[in-house]
């Protein structure tokens, strides 16, 4: 589950993506991209998703004057980056829960590392082909530096792409060496590969040994420095996600239910608007989207009504086909609700709001109209479909603990 985030840095507004689980969240991640990347760049988009299949949320966010953040990347530089991992920290605190595990790409992976002395829930930090302290990233422009000093600022050509470095980044970046990686006291797995072309292996093991325990070292073998290849990148989130949970505090009991077969349970999770939903074999969550106050950890109420309605819709063309023979290879039912459907309706007389369903159906297979038309008259007469114009009564009862 995908989700656009804004916060403030400052006076700034960052742009961020939150990538959920789609269902329990174990704990959340924060995840610092390389230098003049952006939150969409492979690596991270990847690496977060794959995360997510383990049940750990991952905010990663384009910094200061990068992708759709505002500022500019001129005025930017390594301690605003850490000002801005501490501002992604907060809004997650505030509106979600605090991030336990720290994963910073390249000059992410410094940044990450001088940052999480300011993030009191951090439990666990993951570099993934970092160097060691922020001014090895001088060597992106080394061949301007005296323009640099000289003249204040000088453009510079990074990755196919021009950017301003002025003379207070390379001030800015002076101001830090790797001295604080011995007082982390958090748990740390150093990740790199032994051909990166961008940030040598000398620079993890200066990481490595400057840490203290408990801490770990994996080799990305064969991999390139942005991780390119996906399935590199799905290794690093693999061992992530194990290495972390035994460092990070979590709640690792899944939520269970004894019910009665067709029976569904409802119970509060949050005391907000996140529920947890349970049949007899399954349990997930309904919730509400974040700009109603809820978490958007589940679909919503209607969605499940339509949800459902689909889902039955979809299994009853199925079993008619295979029961007539018919060459339907594939059914897809989209639904819509509105409260104030007055068009293409047969009482348009009615003044008041009226409800409706829109159900759209595709029948994807060599089918005649004849076939075709069937196929939509018996759509009709799904369970769930006929339930709903049943008018069925609704008996509420009040029950003890």
């Amino acid at each position: 589950m995908r989700q656009k985030v804004t916060f403030k840095s400052g006076e700034l507004t960052l742009a961020g993506q939150l990538e959920s689980p789609a269902s329990e969240v174990k704990f959340y991640a924060l995840f610092a991209h390389c230098f003049t990347c952006g939150k969409d760049i492979a690596a991270a988009s990847r690496i977060s998703r794959a995360l997510t299949q383990q049940g750990i949320a991952v905010l990663r966010f384009d910094f200061t004057g990068l992708g759709n953040s505002d500022g500019d990347f001129a005025n930017s530089n390594f301690s605003s980056n850490i000002q801005d991992l501490i501002a992604a920290a907060d809004h997650l605190r505030e509106h979600f829960k605090a991030p336990q595990l720290l994963i910073g790409h390249s000059l992410g992976g410094a940044a990450v590392l001088a940052a999480a002395e300011h993030i009191s829930e951090v439990q666990a930090i993951t570099t993934i082909g970092a160097p060691s302290d922020a001014q090895h990233v001088a060597h992106n422009f080394a061949a301007h530096l005296d323009e640099i000093n000289n003249k204040g600022e000088a453009k510079v050509n990074l990755a196919g792409r021009e950017f301003t470095i002025r003379k207070q980044f390379v001030d800015d970046i002076a101001n830090y060496d790797r001295s604080h990686i011995s007082k982390l006291k958090r748990a740390l797995l150093v990740m790199h590969s032994p051909i990166d072309a961008t940030v040598n292996i000398s620079e993890a093991e200066k990481i490595y040994a400057s840490a203290k325990h408990p801490k770990s070292f994996i080799s990305l073998d064969n991999a390139d420095h942005l991780l390119t290849n996906k399935n590199d990148a799905d290794y690093a989130a693999d061992v992530i996600a194990s290495w972390a949970k035994r460092y990070v505090d979590f709640d690792n009991s899944q939520y269970t239910a004894k019910l009665n077969n067709g029976n569904v349970l409802v119970e509060e999770k949050d005391h907000v608007f996140t529920q947890h939903v349970s049949t007899k074999d399954h349990t997930w969550l309904a919730d509400e989207p974040i700009k109603v106050g809820g978490s958007n950890l589940g679909p919503d109420p209607y969605h499940h009504l339509l949800a459902g309605l689909g889902a039955c819709t979809a299994m009853t063309l199925r079993m008619y086909a295979s029961r007539k023979n018919l060459p339907l290879d594939h059914v897809k039912v989209e639904l819509d609700h509105t409260r104030d459907y007055h068009n293409d309706c047969d009482n348009c007389e009615q003044t008041d709001m009226l409800e409706a369903i829109t159900r759209k159906i595709t029948l994807v297979g060599d089918l005649t109209s004849e076939q075709r038309q069937r196929l939509l008259e018996i759509a009709d007469k799904c369970p769930v479909h006929k339930t709903l114009h049943n008018n069925p009564l609704i008996v509420s009862e009040l029950t003890t603990q």
